[in-house]
């Protein structure tokens, strides 16, 4: 079974990069999730082989300016000829070929819509320094998606405009070769498909794919268009006049499936007779239905009808249950656990507060001004600014010995974009109700989530409250065994002083923030309050103390988590993390790593 689900997976990847091949600039692009090796490499090759040797590929550097990205003056040629030179950009150079992006994960939501925008357009305009001019700019795209966590994402802009999502992860090198050996076996005995003309698509092809988008939450129409294309492309590829429900399915499997954002509901049945379970999972029969070989497939397209089933709810079930057949693993999981996977955001996913401007991070262009001891001067902007004024500036005094006459004016400034630390400050309640209760589950779980900031180089700090006091048992530090030891000693019993524990955690976060650094307090506690800010007790005056205290974290902004640590989701719990504007997670329904995984998601 498994060997089996691993067959189908990379077929659908090797038939994802063929029928890319057959067109790259119709269908977009194709996204490939993999970490840098030889699985993915292979794979590359695969495509390269698809799309011929004298096919024109260019790959995207990830710092790369827009001038050599969209087309500007040429400096060197300019200095040289004594007159300005327009440099076609690399987007012109890539017509009618292949833009190779690696780590698209970690490209700017600007420079992902800028691309975007020349994808919509066909066409690549520039005006500036000097010029206006229009080239056209008709290319494909791939993505390698290289994440290394879940956060990471390559932008979303980008992922709508292209038509395939392949993920390699977890298959080796000799299963990958393996498949492709199978499908390269497959088209020499059946020979290179025939681009013949298009196909033909049935109305009730076309309400099965609306049908399935809607079912997974597929809401784009960029992809419901290209599931069409997908669908009218493969009926091509295996010499079909027309469009077939196989079509259609290998369309939902290639398309719609990793763009699933909900596991589709199975309709109640109304016969009396006992009906399995509703599972998303996929099953043999899913699969040998919807598999398609280009070895075995015999059919005569004169035999081939838009329609072989009864009626069209048949139909619309045989292609969503394709689309479910072939949804990732990893992707399956989240959908079945209800998490949604809308707005998720691209980058390293921290919210450390993007710092404009100094002497280190990712370039972020240039700006006017004299250079000083805070401002870098970049010399080849500089002299980009004052190549156009040199034939004007040629005849002046004021240069008798230069040969490039530059002004005050001409001087630009590098900026850059740095992302400061985030620290996070962790808040146990180590009171005797949260003792009794899961204290020591709850040290496991803040473990785990310091062993994540330890790997990202965040600091972490540790505030302990029990008993009329909440004092800080670990200042801001990197050092992983200096705070696993200030948690193991960590006591429990006595009182809650929840507002004691909050107002430490504000103060600790304002002290974080006036360093240039960003706070993201997370709280371990029940909610349940009995001790006030004065210290003295009373369960009704000590959570009207912690409300406050929540509302005073929210007026300030910062980023807060409260970990419900009772057996049972609390209502006092849910109550600070509303009044905090804080996200609630209750810690029976979530281990150790998916509050890890939350938390790593918010800083």
């Amino acid at each position: 079974m498994q060997q089996e689900l691993i067959e189908d997976a990379l077929y659908d990847a090797l038939l994802a990069a063929a029928l890319f091949a057959r067109n790259p600039t119709r269908f977009g692009g194709i996204k490939i999730t993999a970490s840098a090796g030889p699985v993915r490499d292979r794979y590359l090759d695969f495509l390269k082989h698809c799309l011929g040797p004298e096919f024109l590929s260019r790959k995207l550097p990830l710092n790369i300016a827009d001038d050599r990205l969209f087309g500007g003056l040429d400096l060197s040629a300019t200095l040289q000829a004594g007159r300005p030179i327009f440099n076609r950009g690399l987007l012109a150079e890539v017509n009618g070929g292949l833009l190779i992006v690696p780590m698209a994960e970690r490209l700017s939501r600007g420079l992902a819509a800028r691309i975007a925008a020349v994808m919509d357009r066909r066409r690549v305009c520039v005006q500036r320094e000097g010029f206006a001019t229009e080239s056209a700019a008709d290319f494909g795209i791939v993505l390698l998606d290289e994440r290394a966590a879940d956060d990471e994402q390559v932008p979303a802009e980008l992922v709508d405009r292209i038509t395939f999502q392949v993920d390699l992860e977890g298959f080796s090198y000799r299963s990958l070769e393996d498949a492709i050996d199978l499908f390269e076996v497959g088209l020499r005995d059946d020979g290179m498909p025939v681009q013949a003309g298009p196909s033909e698509l049935d109305d009730g092809i076309l309400h099965a794919l609306c049908t399935t988008a809607m079912a997974l939450g597929v809401d784009s129409l960029r992809a419901l268009s290209a599931t069409k294309r997908v669908s009218e492309q493969s009926a091509l590829w295996f010499s079909r006049r027309t469009v077939t429900p196989e079509d259609a399915a290998i369309a939902a499997r290639l398309v719609l499936a990793p763009r699933a954002t909900r596991c589709p509901v199975e309709p109640e049945e109304t016969s009396s007779e006992p009906q399995p379970p509703a599972d998303c999972a996929p099953s043999d029969n899913d699969r040998t239905q919807t598999k398609q070989d280009p070895v075995n497939d015999k059919s005569d397209p004169a035999l081939d009808e838009p329609t072989s089933l009864e009626n069209l709810n048949d139909l619309d079930e045989v292609v969503l249950g394709a689309a479910k057949a072939a949804i990732p693993a990893g992707l399956l999981s989240q959908l079945l656990s209800g998490q949604t996977l809308r707005g998720r955001g691209s980058g390293s996913g921290t919210s450390g507060v993007q710092q404009k401007g100094g002497l280190r991070g990712r370039p972020l262009g240039v700006r006017s001004g004299p250079p000083s001891g805070r401002a870098r001067l970049s010399v080849i902007d500089t002299l980009r600014a004052a190549a156009p004024w040199q034939k004007l500036r040629a005849g002046s005094t004021r240069y008798p010995l230069s040969r490039v006459k530059i002004t005050a004016d001409d001087f630009r400034i590098q900026r850059f974009k740095a992302r400061t630390e985030t620290t996070t400050i962790f808040a146990v309640d180590a009171s005797g109700s949260s003792a009794l209760h899961r204290l020591a589950e709850a040290k496991g779980a803040v473990e785990l989530l310091l062993a994540d900031c330890y790997v990202r180089r965040d600091q972490v700090a540790v505030i302990a409250f029990r008993g009329k006091r909440a004092e800080v048992i670990l200042p801001p530090t990197r050092s992983l065994v200096r705070a696993k030891r200030s948690l193991s000693g960590l006591p429990g019993g006595g009182g809650t002083p929840l507002a004691l524990a909050i107002d430490a955690c504000l103060q600790l976060a304002h002290s974080i923030a006036r360093r240039g650094e960003t706070p993201l307090i997370v709280m371990l506690t029940d909610g349940k309050a009995n001790v006030g800010r004065d210290g003295e007790p009373g369960r009704e005056r000590a959570q009207s103390d912690a409300v406050r205290a929540a509302q005073q974290v929210a007026m300030c902004g910062f980023t807060a988590m409260v970990i419900d640590t009772s057996p049972q989701p609390s209502e006092a719990a849910q109550k600070i993390a509303t009044e905090m504007h804080a996200r609630y997670l209750p810690l029976p329904y979530a281990g150790a790593a998916e509050v890890s995984r939350f938390v790593k998601a918010m800083a």
